[in-house]
């Protein structure tokens, strides 16, 4: 089997145990071309090519030896705020630089124990509180497609060293669209989990231990095929550090295994964030398609208030992402980072002075939602809805609520791409981001399959489906 960089990791995993190629001469691959594209993207915060090396060396020893961890020898990436013993975890926050944590984090410690090599990890913005990955610690990354345009965010280091070629697998978090928006805007697939199917505690400086009060926020895959997305899934999920004593994690199956037996829904447009021209006739063509495979297709929602769900998701997010800090401090970061547009000022506001009580009660109402949800997955598979209101937009600087985006020549509050990444985010659903084509000015376009919870091989399904039929990953010109 001829490998090359844009080889899937499951096609690099067979070559590995057929010895067709060696580790060593895999991670030499990808640290080539890290060499030759890295220094245009800046997709890499941390590189550790000798840690890969080694690593690649033992890997080969044990396969010589007859040893078969399920991913021993391949080399991939994690995100920088990835909790990993003796490497740097800032979340590019400049008072976090030098913080090296002493141990590795539950999914980290998983994929050593799996056998994979580090190449590094990733870029990212500020707190993690971005759709780029412009870090005042490590310096802004550029999307492969166009380096004036940003990768995404947060995760968005991942992103472009998936779409050049540079990294075959990748783990990112999210909690405001952190693994999908970047998988859309680069082309490549994403899995928000379901919340509580991958462990969510290691993935931001110093807290480090799993939290119940934290809601919404988890780490997931990102990778250029559904097979590999599905394969590091697999991987990682399972219970937090020290429920794993004793619970185990059996998901079901996926509901089908041909898109015509789909009941596939379609996301209508909300609350005031019009997706492009491009997205739109991107969208039309989908739905199209699937209904011509005799999927049932019908723009429907579940019965609840849009706008009071959104609502409910902007006042959660302000409450858990400034845990521990101050109520000045966490009106500084609310003004810089949800302030634009009046609904969300509104609900940023009254995050701010939630009481216990509120929040309680808040969480409660997120339950109810998720009642909701599981009566309309009855009769509906999956939900289907763009993953932003567009392709990639160019690098932005300022404060985030001064920011705007430029939507068919018309702007919009930066902050409204937050609208379709939520949809899944409150209330803890998986939803799987696919490639979509390009539109005219050559960029990708990206959508979601949104399923019931607990039900994440339901829209990894779907994806790979039509990664076969009607869409799949294409590599960006020139790498």
């Amino acid at each position: 089997m001829s490998i090359n960089h844009f080889s899937t990791a499951t096609e690099m995993l067979t070559a590995l145990r057929n010895k067709d190629i060696s580790s060593s001469e895999l991670t030499e691959l990808h640290i080539e071309k890290i060499e030759e594209h890295d220094e245009k993207l800046n997709a890499f915060a941390v590189k550790t090519f000798d840690r890969a090396r080694a690593s690649a060396k033992l890997a080969d020893q044990k396969i010589s030896a007859g040893e078969k961890g399920s991913l021993l020898g391949l080399p991939m990436t994690l995100k920088e705020s990835t909790l990993t013993a003796g490497l740097p975890q800032t979340a590019g926050i400049i008072e976090f630089k030098g913080y090296l944590p002493p141990a590795d984090g539950k999914l980290a410690g998983t994929l050593f124990d799996a056998g994979i090599g580090l190449l590094g990890k990733t870029n990212i913005p500020i707190a993690l509180g971005d759709w780029q990955a412009d870090s005042p610690v490590y310096g802004r990354t550029n999307n492969p497609w166009d380096l004036s345009c940003t990768p995404g965010g947060s995760t968005g280091g991942g992103g472009a060293a998936l779409a050049s070629g540079m990294t075959p697998l990748e783990i990112g978090s999210d909690i405001g669209g952190s693994i999908r928006v970047p998988a859309a805007f680069c082309g490549v697939y994403g899995h928000r989990p379901s919340e509580t199917a991958i462990p969510k505690s290691g993935s931001f400086p110093l807290a480090d231990l799993p939290n119940p009060a934290f809601l919404m926020g988890v780490q997931g895959p990102l990778a250029r095929s559904v097979d590999d997305l599905t394969l590091l899934f697999n991987e990682v999920k399972g219970p937090d550090i020290f429920e794993d004593v004793a619970w185990k994690l059996k998901l079901p199956k996926a509901r089908h295994t041909k898109l015509q037996d789909f009941r596939v829904a379609v996301l209508p447009p909300f609350i005031n964030t019009p997706i492009s021209s491009a997205m739109s006739t991107r969208q039309e063509e989908l739905v199209s398609f699937l209904s011509k495979q005799g999927a049932k297709v019908e723009v429907i929602a579940p019965e609840f208030d849009m706008e009071k769900y959104f609502h409910d998701y902007i006042r959660l997010l302000q409450v858990v992402t400034t845990l521990g800090l101050s109520q000045a401090e966490r009106k500084a970061q609310a003004d810089e980072i949800l302030s634009s547009g009046t609904y969300l000022a509104e609900a940023s506001a009254s995050g701010l002075t939630m009481s216990a009580q509120d929040y309680l009660m808040l969480v409660t109402t997120r339950q109810a939602y998720a009642q909701i949800w599981q009566s309309f997955f009855k009769d509906w598979d999956v939900l289907i809805g763009p993953m932003s209101l567009d392709s990639a937009f160019p690098h932005q600087t300022g404060s985030l609520q001064d920011r705007t985006l430029l939507i068919d020549n018309h702007e919009v509050p930066y902050s409204s791409n937050i609208a379709y990444p939520m949809v899944s985010i409150l209330c803890g659903l998986p939803s799987t981001a696919f490639p979509g084509g390009l539109d005219g000015q050559g960029l990708p376009l990206g959508f979601q399959a949104i399923g019931p919870y607990l039900e994440d091989h339901t829209t990894l399904q779907f994806a790979g489906l039509l990664e076969e039929a009607w869409h799949s990953f294409q590599a960006p010109p020139g790498y």
